[in-house]
C-alpha cells in the first residue's frame, strides 16, 4: 500500500506558528481551516484560556469534525465560524479584532482571490498579521495542479 504524505511532511506548522509569533491572550483566526485543523489546534493550545483561535470554513461537515476535536481535547477557545469568505463582511469576526489571521493553502481553491484577501484584512487589527502560504506553482503529485 502506497505511503499518504500529509500534515508536516508537507508544510511545517511549528515554523509558521512560530514566524507569525502567536502567543498568549492573542486572538487568531485560520481562514479555510480544512479538517486537519493544523492551524487550529496548535495555535489554541499557545492562546491559552483567555485568547480565542476561530476555525473558519465553509463546509460545515469540516467544522463538525473540527468541533468534535475541540470538545475531545478540552479546547473551549476554538470558536466554529462558518463563513464564505468570498463575500465582504459574511465572517461573523469582529472588523480590526484579530491579532494573526491565516490563510493556508486557501486561496487556490478560488477564482476569487483579491475578495478573499479584502474579508481577511477586515478582520485584522492595526498591528496584526495576515500569513498567507500557498501550493507552489508547479507540477506535483499533490496538491492542486499547475496553471
Amino acid at each position: 500500500m502506497p505511503s499518504v504524505v500529509g500534515g508536516n511532511a508537507l508544510i511545517d506548522v511549528n515554523l509558521i506558528i512560530d514566524k507569525a509569533g502567536i502567543g498568549d491572550k492573542m486572538k487568531i483566526a485560520d481562514l479555510g481551516c480544512g479538517s486537519s485543523g493544523h492551524f487550529v489546534f496548535a495555535p489554541a493550545r499557545l492562546v491559552g484560556k483567555k485568547g480565542a483561535v476561530y476555525a473558519v470554513d465553509i463546509l460545515k461537515p469540516i467544522l463538525e469534525t473540527i468541533n468534535r476535536r475541540a470538545k475531545q481535547e478540552n479546547l473551549a477557545n476554538i470558536i466554529i465560524v462558518w463563513s464564505d469568505l468570498e463575500i465582504f463582511g459574511a465572517t461573523k469576526i469582529e472588523s480590526n479584532s484579530l491579532d494573526v489571521a491565516l490563510l493556508i493553502n486557501t486561496l487556490y481553491l478560488s477564482r476569487k482571490i483579491a475578495e478573499i484577501l479584502r474579508e481577511a484584512i477586515r478582520m485584522v487589527k492595526k498591528g496584526g498579521k495576515l500569513i498567507v502560504v500557498e501550493w507552489k506553482n508547479i507540477a506535483s503529485p499533490l496538491g492542486p495542479p499547475a496553471e
